[in-house]
């Protein structure tokens, strides 16, 4: 924290300005109040901020965990929230114990770019009745309230609060492009607070009076007899404060260079976050997107930006309410939407959609999830996506190939006796896995092999077997036995026979020692198999005139 200490203070200083109005609204939103909002930003900003894992995510009140309190509040009063909050944290505690975070990295890149975009297109989106000078409309889904709000515009338009917000996105935008080091969105919102102040800008709406101080620490959140109805809730806040937070720092990490956050640390210290807040009346916080995007656009390097955030806000809070009352709405909805559009990394997205058409389906339809759902349906809706594309693509690597077994023979042999043996076995190779997304194309080729005596299967590049393909193997085994075919395996790997065996395929393989090491001894125990069945001639030996079997 002590390398560039002046970026961090500055960067810190962007966005607790940044960070007060949406800490006022969410708090208001859940149901709790303002106070609800800053005690959450104040107190869990900071403890998630010296105890997480990465080292730019700025925690706090968010709009998708306020979807998920709204129906908490309506059922179980505020106190069940506070309670929701504290089990949430003990559970997110308890996952970075068991080292959960770790599965973050399963999540395709596809997936964070789709959701990165769409959380770029809701914070825009989120601040159109701001920019436009008009009242929020009522409803939780984004698009709905936007369109609202421009109805609301056409009715009355309000020029002055669409000015101040292009102002300071235009000044944000061009001076990042200048002066990357410059703290434009400062200068913006001070401007814009000063002219709206002496220009009487009636039009420019201000934030409002805020709550003095913070709620003193207090344990009486609900009944304990509430606990069983309160866990269900809890647990689907732990597991979006753990998505949202963990997707938050890998953006965090996609937006600068050098940076890596530990998942699992992420976890344990937004678990610690969510047990502190509640305990000064705040609502269950998680890594927010926006606020971090602000972080790292504005030059934090290090945590320290984070914990200044969190100071100055319980500065604000206790000694400048009054100064900030005064900052416009529509300022602040000119610095995210400035944040949002930069966000949208262009270059990125264009590669994306240009590696394949799997990946680009999946940012899409991620984004679009995104936007027109929210985080938790859109990150499933990818991952389910970007899963089956996958298996696809895995599946299509499995094959059945025809081979030619001829240079397999032991011993000299004639084209006669070759052509002889061709007659009457043919040996497929079995390539890549043989698991459930591909076991029915195998079986049908399989089953339609043409009318031969010794099936010779060579198993020894099969990557993978589950327990569908185990059955697959065995079902057309036993279809070609019951047509009178002998079926030999041969290159059968240690680590697949227990799956095999498990469904009983081997079995089917073991009968009269059909199952060999290596592909020769297949071929021979299939000569051994015709001669016996008086369909070859058994090859003399030279010196003994012993027949090889």
């Amino acid at each position: 924290m002590g390398r560039n200490p002046k970026r961090d203070l500055l960067a810190g200083l962007t966005v607790a300005i940044v960070a007060l109005p949406l800490a006022l609204g969410f708090g208001v939103s859940s149901g709790l109040g303002a106070e609800a909002g800053l005690a959450t930003a104040v107190v869990a900003g900071a403890l998630a901020a010296l105890f997480g894992g990465s080292n730019l995510q700025v925690s706090g009140p968010t709009g998708a965990m306020t979807v998920v309190l709204v129906p908490i509040v309506a059922q179980h009063g505020p106190g069940g929230v506070l309670m929701v909050g504290l089990i949430a944290g003990v559970l997110l505690v308890g996952l970075a114990l068991l080292r959960a975070g770790r599965y973050m990295a399963y999540i395709p890149a596809s997936v964070v770019e789709g959701f990165t975009l769409g959380i770029a297109l809701v914070i825009g989106l989120q601040q159109v009745p701001n920019a436009l000078g008009v009242a929020k409309p009522e409803g939780d889904k984004v698009l709905v309230v936007t369109w609202h709000a421009l109805e609301a515009f056409a009715k009355a338009p309000n020029w002055t609060a669409v000015g101040l917000a292009a102002a300071v996105a235009l000044v944000m935008l061009l001076g990042a492009r200048w002066r990357p080091t410059i703290p434009f969105s400062i200068i913006a919102v001070i401007a814009a607070t000063l002219v709206a102040q002496i220009c009487h800008l009636d039009d420019a709406a201000p934030i409002g009076d805020l709550p003095a101080g913070l709620p003193a620490p207090s344990l009486g959140f609900v009944d304990l007899s509430a606990f069983p109805s309160l866990l269900a809730p809890a647990v689907a806040v732990a597991a979006l404060a753990a998505l949202e937070s963990l997707l938050s720092a890998q953006v965090a990490d996609g937006m600068t260079v050098g940076q890596k956050h530990d998942p699992d640390k992420e976890l344990f210290g937004q678990g610690l976050a969510n047990i502190a807040a509640p305990l000064f009346g705040g609502v269950p916080a998680t890594g927010a997107i926006a606020r971090t995007a602000v972080n790292v656009r504005t030059g934090a390097s290090s945590r320290l930006a984070a914990l200044v955030h969190a100071a100055v806000l319980a500065v604000i809070v206790f000694a400048m309410a009054p100064l900030v009352a005064k900052i416009p709405l529509a300022a602040l909805a000119g610095v995210l939407i400035a944040t949002a559009i930069r966000m949208v990394e262009v270059g990125s997205l264009r590669a994306m959609a240009k590696a394949t058409r799997a990946d680009a389906v999946v940012l899409v339809l991620t984004a679009v999830a995104t936007l027109a759902l929210d985080l938790v349906y859109a990150v499933i809706i990818g991952l389910v996506v970007a899963g089956a594309l996958a298996l696809r693509a895995v599946a299509s690597q499995a094959r059945l190939d025809q081979v030619d077994f001829r240079p397999d023979l032991p011993g000299e042999h004639s084209e006669e006796e070759h052509a002889l043996l061709a007659q009457h076995i043919v040996a497929y190779r079995i390539d890549g896995p043989l698991f459930f997304a591909a076991a029915h194309r195998f079986l049908l080729e399989l089953s339609e092999v043409a009318d031969v005596r010794v099936v010779i299967l060579r198993m020894s590049r099969v990557s993978t077997v589950d327990a569908t393909g185990a059955l697959v193997l065995k079902d057309a085994v036993d279809k070609l036995n019951r047509r009178g075919i002998v079926v030999m395996g041969s290159g059968i790997r240690p680590g697949q026979r227990q799956v095999l065996d498990s469904v009983g395929a081997l079995d089917l393989l073991r009968l009269e020692g059909r199952e060999y090491a290596t592909t020769p001894e297949a071929i021979a125990g299939a000569r051994a198999y015709l001669e016996g069945a008086g369909l070859l001639e058994p090859v003399p030996a030279p010196a003994t005139g012993v027949a090889v079997r």
